[in-house]
């Protein structure tokens, strides 16, 4: 090998051994920075389209807007004029019921179906896809299919008629009365199998060796259920609780098909009083206040729930 050559052997070594180092900084530099390009559309997108119009409806409820946006301050009149209006209560009233309802239900129905599930019976795979069924509908179908159910000319009562159950009556659709609780039975009806899922994973997440060690110290079935099960699910109870108390604050699409907020109002909820007034009614700032309490009642349900979900998993529990 001539001695010219030298220089450039040296200089192909040295680049060689500086590959292996060149890489591993530039592999660095994509751990810590890829995450953050992938996550930034997203980030950007709900910081816009998410609190950015959080951020505008809370402005127009400070407004006088009607028809079109007026930006420019009145203070919080629209608060006093939402306050001052009875069908407002009403519509917060049977939140509360529905609500109330709805997420009580749930919770019952789809632990005990759970429960039932957890027994490791025969066609269990048939059952949970019956009891997952509901949940595949939309809301709007769900209230439709009720509504015809409930109807009294053409869905139950009709038929007990016709089976000779002359006395027998169900007008809760068409009675301001009881409307509220069609809502509730179709929202349950929907719903608790989604709450079901959701706790038959919990209960097959908890380890197997502490039932037993449990049996073999005599107790019963209930009793293990009862204190070491259920406790154990409390992760599940969060997630479905707030899942729950957020169907329940936007329902929109099931009131409407199935009672239209009607007779009356009887059956009103925020999520429908916030869309007429604003689109239909022509009064902006005073549906822009509405959603605003909307969002107030769901604050008011998150944070004391994920206060206590922190509290209890620094504790340990």
């Amino acid at each position: 090998m001539s001695d010219h050559t030298l220089p450039y052997t040296a200089a192909a070594v040295g680049s060689t051994s500086n590959t292996p180092k060149q890489q591993g900084r530039i592999a660095a530099i994509a751990d810590a920075w890829l995450p953050r390009i992938v996550l930034s559309p997203t980030i950007i997108l709900s910081l816009v389209f998410v609190y950015g119009f959080i951020g505008v409806t809370a402005w127009l409820s400070l407004t006088n807007s009607r028809m079109l946006p007026n930006y420019e301050i009145s203070g919080f009149n629209q608060y006093v004029t939402l306050f001052g209006l009875d069908r407002w209560w009403v519509a917060a009233a049977n939140l509360g019921i529905f609500g109330g309802l709805f997420i009580l239900f749930c919770l019952a129905i789809g632990l005990i179906m759970a429960i039932f599930l957890d027994q490791r019976i025969r066609a269990e795979g048939a059952l949970r896809a019956i009891y997952l069924y509901p949940m595949a509908l939309s809301f709007i179908v769900t209230g439709a299919a009720w509504k015809w159910i409930l109807n009294p000319g053409l869905g139950l009562e009709k038929m007990m008629h016709d089976w000779g159950f002359a006395n027998f009556h169900f007008d809760w659709l068409v009675n301001s009365d009881f409307s509220i609780y069609t809502v509730v039975i179709a929202g349950v009806w929907q719903s608790s199998g989604f709450v079901m899922a959701l706790f038959l994973a919990g209960l097959r997440g908890i380890d197997d060796s502490i039932i037993k060690a449990a049996m073999v110290d005599g107790a019963s079935l209930p009793t293990i259920y009862r204190r070491i099960v259920i406790p154990a699910l409390r992760p599940v109870f969060f997630s479905v609780l707030l899942v729950l108390a957020h169907i329940a604050i936007k329902s929109f699409d099931l009131v409407m098909a199935l009672t239209a907020g009607g007779p009356g109002t009887s059956s009103d909820l925020p999520a429908i009083f916030m869309y007429q007034f604003s689109f239909s009614r022509g009064q902006l700032g005073l549906g822009a206040a509405s959603a605003m309490m909307m969002l107030a009642t769901v604050l008011a349900v998150l944070v004391p729930m994920m206060y206590l979900e922190t509290k209890g998993a620094r504790n340990g529990r």
